[in-house]
């Protein structure tokens, strides 16, 4: 059915039905009500339909109501865990760790902005040239984030990290190669032992996914907190309480930040803290709590090699405001940091552990200086992996580093 002829029809059937009041029922109530006063619509404009695309059509009016409109196939398919729609006829998804263009258009991008509009209205939010970006919370769990112009070239922005209804254990990565049964009982010994650790990788490489299964390593008799910016980490203890951040409202005011929540956790007697990732400031009161009592905290930090994570941890201690020195943030780190876990995304979009380092302090007494020597414990050894999985295991290789922590 043409576009117009579409749009009139759900003009005219949005003048006879109260979404707002036929919100309240049922699923299959909704789409009975639909269907009625579709086929009065149909018969009073004297358009003829097939029983195939009259249902084609209910089913549309229905998502475009009540759900996610073009992308609610993609919404539905748990393979499916990022969406980008960059214009309303260029949608991509990224689908077993590859991104695709997917076969899904918007009528226009003003339909684009209506579908946003509907989403984001729940959350008391909204997009404008006064507010060009917003980033929201969707119903299931999953994250919008929409930007528009003046911000962004193109008309609208929408990005969609879904929400993982089916959470992976680590017999699941073990089985899809992204570390084997060694590396798997190391990591639970790091866990049991109270190491602090570190997840780092790039982009989509895995991160929360890791954070999430080894947070339940923990033993059931201890009390965490976990700190994040949208609730993901499902841990399956009886004593844990889940804090998530908050972004300003329209007036700028009632910001309530991941540094904020670290602070105020550090008063709600934890055994230990898990962050769903550090990005800035708070890295200084992530150390801290690392550092005085809560030993075995865990979290995130984008960064392309251990190296490069040391280098980012320095520069946010730095800019923490505390005139620390390098010497002084890299003293920080060692003594806080006893394991980092970093991810790599392959070509064919394989997700790897590739490395497991520790993090020592080697100080210099006489220059005064503080340097960080990061032992690998476990590596991977082959740039492309193996069609076959059975071959996966050869590639992880223990160096015979035994960590510090384990022999205290």
């Amino acid at each position: 059915m043409e576009t117009y002829i579409f749009e009139n029809i759900y003009k005219k059937l949005a003048s006879r039905i109260d979404i707002f009041s036929l919100s309240c029922a049922e699923d299959k109530n909704k789409q009975k009500i639909i269907e009625k006063n579709l086929s009065f619509i149909l018969d009073n404009e004297k358009i003829l339909l097939s029983e195939k695309d009259f249902k084609i059509i209910s089913n549309q009016i229905f998502e475009e109501s009540f759900g996610y409109g073009p992308i609610n196939e993609a919404m539905k398919d748990d393979d499916v865990t990022e969406i980008m729609i960059n214009n309303f006829n260029d949608v991509f998804i990224e689908k077993s760790g590859l991104i695709q263009k997917a076969n899904i258009s918007f009528n226009n991008n003003l339909h684009v902005k209506n579908f946003v509009e509907k989403i984001l209205s729940p959350s008391g939010l909204r997009i404008d040239e006064s507010c060009p970006m917003a980033d929201a919370r969707l119903k299931d769990g999953s994250r919008i984030n929409v930007v528009i112009k003046p911000v962004s070239l193109n008309e609208i922005i929408v990005s969609i990290r879904k929400f993982k209804k089916k959470l992976k254990t680590i017999e699941n990565l073990i089985i899809e190669g992204t570390l084997n049964n060694e590396i798997s009982d190391f990591i639970k010994l790091c866990v049991g032992k109270k190491a602090n650790i570190i997840i780092s990788g790039a982009t989509s490489t895995g991160k929360t996914t890791m954070l999430n299964i080894i947070s339940n390593f923990i033993p059931e008799n201890e009390r965490v907190v976990t700190i994040e910016d949208t609730f993901e980490i499902n841990i399956n203890l009886k004593n844990v309480v889940s804090l998530e951040s908050r972004m300003p409202n329209i007036e700028g005011k009632g910001e309530i930040t991941i540094r904020d929540l670290v602070r105020n956790a550090l008063r709600m007697r934890p055994d230990r803290i898990i962050v769903g990732e550090v990005r800035g400031i708070e890295a200084l009161d992530v150390l801290q709590a690392m550092n005085t009592g809560h030993h075995g905290s865990m979290t995130t930090i984008h960064a392309n090699s251990p190296v490069d994570l040391i280098s980012r941890l320095e520069t946010m201690l730095i800019m923490s405001g505390l005139s620390l020195n390098p010497s002084s943030a890299r003293r920080i780190i060692s003594s806080s940091v006893n394991i980092i876990i970093h991810l790599e995304k392959l070509k064919n979009g394989k997700r790897i552990i590739s490395k497991i380092c520790e993090v020592i302090n080697e100080s210099n007494v006489i220059g005064e200086k503080s340097e960080i020597v990061i032992k690998d414990i476990f590596n991977y050894l082959c740039a492309d992996i193996p069609s076959k999985k059975t071959d996966l295991n050869d590639h992880f290789r223990h160096t015979g580093h035994i960590p510090l922590f384990l022999k205290q």
